[in-house]
């Protein structure tokens, strides 16, 4: 094929196109949040604002629970062209929240057995 033709093809991008991209991006969004919230907080980045581990715990969590929130309120009220946004917030905002969960629940398995011998 050639390059002019390859290049031709590019500028049709059907709905099932838009779609997926709209789906990854909102995708996208939460994760490169919740990844930066979790960078921020190995690195102590915003030590010199006087956060702690717990005000990079809120923001990871409300950047969770928000996301799924508003993927939900996107994909029930949004016109159509949007809900495969709303799709993406919701699933990477689900997935979130499930950290959030799993960790919970590691932290309470760990201080039930702790044995301070």
């Amino acid at each position: 094929m050639p390059l002019s033709a390859a290049i031709g093809t590019l500028g049709s991008v059907t709905e099932l196109d838009r779609a997926r991209l709209a789906a990854t991006a909102g995708f996208a969004t939460t994760t490169v949040l919740l990844a930066l919230t979790a960078a921020a907080y190995l690195n102590d980045s915003l030590e010199a604002f006087g956060w702690q581990g717990g005000e990079y715990a809120y923001a990871f969590v409300l950047i969770a629970l928000g996301s799924a929130l508003a993927g939900g309120v996107v994909k029930a009220l949004a016109p159509r062209p949007w809900r495969p946004a709303g799709s993406g917030l919701l699933v990477a905002g689900g997935a979130g929240v499930a950290v959030v969960v799993l960790l919970v629940a590691l932290f309470v398995w760990a201080v039930a057995n702790w044995n301070p011998a």
